[in-house]
């Protein structure tokens, strides 16, 4: 039975809805993944540890996983359009406050309000399409939103190292802020309003009360705590490595110079749009077909976790970097086709909390590996060209390694109990 808010005309809310919002996550890609390609200029420059490049990154994880419980309880009371408008113009003030900072603590603070004005980026994409698509429909549309910010990566890359030269990293950010500008003003003029069935009676604050207890009736509640942790480390892999530590590792590991390690960027960020594409087709066919929801995040898990293996090894031959790079791009992004599985365990109406409260997880838990890659690769000298130490990439390798086999064997077993139990 279909919705009544959902509007008949698909192509219709693509452009209107599904286009705008995936411009925010774009922008949500852009300056994680801008990182790993300033990131090894600003530590040279600033003469940033390994440990300080880390924690630069992962603060960035903390402030958006801070936010993600009170950004689900905006977005199903206030709806995508007016929370992500809001935060894209905030995102705009963090991009311009990393341009201006001359030093860490600066930055730090840059990367803060940056990530709590990037937070709602696939949120709100998996809440507006709730609203406005049919359930059969969702997970293909998120897959389309998702292939399309995940070309945000791409800005962050190739484009971003030609423009070092002559802007420097500082040019860069700025850039990035006039394009967060843009795409506020583009969410404001072409999202519809928050469909009129979903608004509730009742004042804002008793509202507001009302979706903080369910969100604490979701926390608590079982199955929840049976997928969500999974799901959450599926994601993990490209927050931490695109978003930072994959440039140093295809810079001291694989021996490729800057625009080298732009081009295996690139190409990554191309694979992730055929990864989630992939994805979410797989997911609705699956799920059309009666087969579980989880079965390709389960698949994604095991495919990342066999590609690290490799990563392990430490191959310097291009061919054979680029082809586990890409591989990883292809099952990471998987990790949308997770979290919507994880909604639709939930009525519709509770999709923005859900999904935000997963997402507390995948940003805990990237903060978390993210500081520590930080902590293991400086266990060792730093090499004489100033990188870190081949070894050292692996064992931080075999830690995210590690929690993914766990996360899958958790999910796996999950399911098998709920199939004895019915």
């Amino acid at each position: 039975m279909k919705k009544e808010n959902v509007m008949p005309l698909v192509p219709r809310m693509l452009v209107r809805v599904t286009f705008p919002l995936a411009a925010a996550n774009v922008m949500n890609q852009a300056s994680r993944t801008v990182m790993a390609i300033v990131g090894p200029v600003i530590a040279v420059e600033l003469g940033l540890s390994a440990v300080e490049l880390g924690v630069l990154a992962a603060c960035l994880f903390a402030a958006y996983a801070a936010v993600q419980l009170p950004l689900g309880v905006a977005l199903d009371a206030f709806g995508a359009r007016r929370v992500q408008t809001v935060l894209m113009v905030l995102a705009a003030v963090g991009f311009a406050i990393f341009a201006l900072s001359p030093g860490f603590a600066g930055l730090v603070v840059a990367r803060i309000v940056l990530g709590i004005g990037i937070s709602a980026g696939l949120m709100a994409v998996i809440k507006a399409h709730a609203d406005w698509f049919e359930r059969s429909r969702v997970a293909s549309m998120t897959g389309i939103a998702s292939a399309l910010g995940a070309l945000g990566s791409t800005l962050a890359t190739s484009p971003a190292q030609a423009m070092l030269p002559a802007v420097g990293w500082r040019g860069v950010f700025w850039v990035l802020c006039l394009v967060a500008l843009g795409v506020a003003t583009w969410i404001f003029l072409s999202l519809p309003e928050k469909p009129a069935a979903d608004r509730r009676a009742g004042g804002v604050a008793r509202r507001l009360r009302d979706d903080i207890a369910l969100s604490g009736r979701i926390l608590a509640s079982r199955p929840f705590w049976r997928f969500a942790p999974a799901v959450a480390t599926l994601s993990t892999f490209n927050f931490v490595y695109l978003g930072l530590w994959a440039g140093p590792w295809l810079r001291d590991v694989a021996g490729m110079d800057g625009p080298g390690r732009a081009g295996v960027l690139f190409l990554y960020t191309f694979a992730m749009v055929a990864g989630s594409l992939l994805a979410g087709g797989a997911a609705s066919r699956a799920s059309a077909a009666g087969l579980p929801p989880f079965l390709v995040p389960v698949v994604s898990l095991v495919g990342l976790v066999l590609l690290q293996g490799g990563l392990m090894l430490q191959p310097s031959q291009p061919s054979v970097v680029l082809a586990l790079w890409l591989g990883i791009a292809v099952c990471g992004a998987a990790g949308p086709a997770g979290y919507i599985a994880v909604c639709q365990m939930f009525p519709p109406e509770q999709t923005g909390r859900v999904s935000t409260a997963v997402n507390t997880l995948t940003l805990g838990c990237a903060f978390l590996v993210q500081a520590a890659i930080g902590w293991i690769l400086d266990l060792w000298p730093r090499t004489v060209s100033g990188g870190w130490e081949p070894d050292a990439y692996s064992w931080a390798l075999a830690l995210t390694a590690a929690l993914q086999a766990l996360a899958a064997l958790v999910m796996a077993t999950a399911r098998r109990r709920d199939r004895h139990a019915g």
